[in-house]
């Protein structure tokens, strides 16, 4: 009878709590989310299933020596992991558009104004019982509002760690959710006229330029902001072995084999970070509402950014660009493209929009190095 009693008390089922079976649900509603809907399934596959592993009693994923312990202390615990998704994004970006149009990164900038905002937002949450953010916490929440999932994860890890997996979950549901939440910010802050200008057509851009652009980038960044050097050298570094047009066998890897790879281990470690003694707290739903006010003050102050420099530009400006410097690629600069043909049938964003979105790539990774260099201490 002793000896049938210690095999049950060493299966799950007799160590199963309420806490880790909510948790459990929320990786299936994650799985769900990713497989139905197909909202972010790269991440959200691995993310959710990591949710699963990490809640199940007695296995041990998230313990020294488990799968899930290794993975998260050498990806995520080291920075490594987002720093070589971000080489993978360079390799995939097109700086042409926003060579051609340099105005735009005025576009990146404005969108990044979501994230400081939400800064404020997350230490007045500290007046509501419950709160308990220090200035590392409410750091790495605001850059939510860049809708940069790799620049969330590597701010977290390094400011807040123990909010990790809150932060990096709001951060790629709301990036999934881009369609659905900027249209409507988007039409509140323009007009049917506004929607429907047609931008004109942007310059042919050369391949030195293209070469150039990033190691420009590198520098400047290295020379005021060396804390965001490590993810503005990766993604530089990503997009030089794209455009240099020598060593295509190193860019198709980091666009494809590299980044796959990594991705199915950084979704996985963050899913470790939702095991029930981490994520059932009070604080996870001020993360979730904060990151929706920092995604939607973000596309707001792109688009007013992008009227008020309509109004002082000598080429016509479709404010709805605005809405694209969040770095959401090349999502957002899709949804820019959809809204902007609803107005007009005949007007084609899609290019124009990319030079904002990729600009809001580099501003959210400037901005995360800003937050490093002011709190990280």
């Amino acid at each position: 009878m002793e000896g049938l009693q210690t095999l049950w008390s060493s299966t799950a089922i007799a160590n199963f709590e309420w806490p880790m079976l909510i948790m459990m649900a929320v990786g299936c509603g994650l799985l769900y989310l990713a497989i139905a809907k197909k909202f972010e399934p790269l991440l959200l596959v691995p993310i959710g299933f990591g949710a699963v592993l990490a809640n199940i009693p007695m296995a041990g994923f998230n313990d020294p020596g488990g799968l899930l312990y290794y993975v998260y202390e050498i990806g995520i615990g080291s920075g490594v992991f987002p720093l070589l998704i971000f080489m993978g994004v360079g390799a995939m970006t097109d700086f042409g558009a926003l060579i051609a149009n340099p105005k735009m990164l005025l576009l990146g900038a404005a969108a990044q104004f979501g994230i400081f905002a939400t800064l404020f937002g997350a230490i007045a949450l500290n007046f509501v019982p419950g709160f308990e953010f220090t200035l590392q916490d409410a750091s790495a929440i605001a850059i939510i509002g860049g809708a940069d999932g790799p620049t969330a994860i590597f701010l977290a890890s390094k400011l807040s760690p123990d909010l990790l997996g809150a932060i990096a979950v709001a951060a790629y549901s709301y990036m999934a959710l881009v369609p659905i939440i900027q249209p409507p910010i988007m039409k509140a802050l323009t007009n049917e006229e506004e929607r429907k200008i047609k931008m004109e057509q942007l310059r042919t851009v050369s391949k030195r330029e293209k070469i150039l652009f990033p190691l420009a980038v590198l520098f400047l960044a290295s020379a005021f902001l060396p804390a965001a050097a490590p993810l503005v050298g990766m993604f530089c570094l990503g997009n030089l072995m794209k455009e240099c047009g020598v060593v295509d066998r190193l860019s198709n890897t980091a666009q494809n084999e590299l980044i796959n790879i990594v991705t199915i281990f950084l979704g996985l470690a963050v899913g470790s970070k939702l095991s029930a003694d981490k994520f059932l707290t009070v604080e996870t739903l001020g993360i979730l509402a904060l990151g929706a006010v920092a995604f939607g003050i973000g596309t707001a102050s792109g688009v007013i950014m992008a009227k008020i420099m309509g109004k002082f530009s000598k080429e016509p400006i479709n404010p709805l660009l605005g809405a694209a410097g969040v770095s959401a690629v090349p999502m957002a600069a899709r949804v820019v493209n959809k809204v902007g043909l609803e107005a007009n049938p005949h007007n084609f964003l899609l290019m124009h929009a990319m030079g904002p979105n990729v600009a809001g790539v580099l501003g959210s990774a400037v901005a995360a190095g800003i937050l490093l260099a002011l709190v990280g201490g």
